[in-house]
């Protein structure tokens, strides 16, 4: 079960929390429609579910995102802040699959006070990943591939309907406007990337947070670290990469907005002593969006990012401001 396993607070934490911060949660709303808070509070933990819940409620909810623009999801501890803010929320949703690994030491039991959803919950289990060197479970980065990250739009609806069944027309609508979107994306990053010449569709980036964006667009992508970016990258693993790059004359590796550039360095100058030069071909969004505000701080346009940036740095066809011509010059 892949619904809400482990998510709450220490009562004794939280009260310290409270005082410290002079703010009250709210107080638990019913379900039945009679008795909601417009715009509904919301807590997102990142932004991908952040958007989800924005395009999807609309102007029925506030949404407060726990991590930012540059924060790792596998990394980041709850603090003081995070924890008001969840306590304040009516609802609660994260991305799930373990990608906010951490945050699971601080929460406890949410869900006995408030709903909390993952949204991640409706996915058909045929469609994730389960790579062989992550203990069985499932890789997380599922909004890498459009098609599947799609599938979560009915989770936020289905939720929300729930708790506000008094505007679930609105939110049914909303969502299905919101896939049709996702479909164009799907639509654009399959044409795009098929652009890239055979022999060039390699991606290298930091870790290996983009397997289903590989899978989804046909390229073989190569991550430096594993897939949480706890695991250190060996000599070995680097050794491996930089003949990769020699051996099939790749023309660009990428780095990654929340995760170190130091292993991507570590393969540029380990080509280069092989007489191979390399680039970088652009920094793309893995884990965490752009700023607030920006197209790239949208879900279509982080994902509009990463297929434009990597179709033109691989010798594909691309337009330069992408696929809503939106992207930042």
């Amino acid at each position: 079960m892949r619904k809400l396993f482990a998510f709450a607070l220490v009562l004794i934490g939280l009260a310290g929390c409270q005082s410290q911060d002079n703010s009250t949660p709210q107080t638990k709303k019913e379900k039945s429609g009679t008795n909601i808070q417009y715009p509904i509070p919301v807590a997102a933990t990142v932004g991908m579910v952040a958007d989800l819940v924005n395009n999807v409620g609309q102007e029925y909810v506030d949404v407060k995102q726990i991590m930012g623009t540059g924060v790792d999801p596998h990394m980041h501890k709850a603090s003081r802040d995070d924890v008001v803010a969840i306590m304040n929320a009516d609802v609660v949703f994260y991305s799930g699959l373990m990608l906010e690994g951490k945050m699971t030491d601080t929460l406890i039991k949410v869900s006995r006070n408030k709903p909390v959803y993952a949204v991640t919950e409706l996915i058909n289990e045929k469609t994730l990943l389960e790579p062989d060197d992550f203990n069985g479970h499932y890789d997380p980065h599922v909004w890498m591939d459009v098609s599947a990250w799609s599938q979560c739009v009915d989770a936020v609806k289905d939720a929300l309907s729930q708790y506000d069944p008094q505007h679930a027309d609105v939110y049914e609508k909303n969502a299905a406007t919101y896939k049709q979107k996702l479909e164009q994306l799907h639509k654009y990053g399959l044409e795009t990337l098929k652009s890239i010449p055979e022999d060039s569709r390699t991606l290298i980036t930091s870790h290996d947070a983009f397997n289903y964006f590989g899978r989804a667009y046909g390229l073989d992508v190569q991550g430096v670290q594993g897939i949480s970016t706890e695991s250190e990258a060996g000599l070995k693993r680097i050794n491996e990469l930089v003949d990769l790059l020699v051996k099939k004359k790749i023309k660009a590796v990428f780095v990654e907005s929340s995760v170190s550039k130091k292993n991507i360095t570590a393969l540029i100058e380990g080509a280069r002593a092989q007489g191979h030069q390399i680039e970088i071909g652009g920094e793309l969004f893995s884990d965490a969006m752009g700023e607030p505000g920006t197209y790239e701080g949208t879900y279509l346009g982080m994902l509009d990012h990463n297929i434009t940036i990597v179709a033109r740095a691989l010798g594909g066809t691309a337009p330069e401001k992408g696929m809503q011509n939106k992207l930042t010059p």
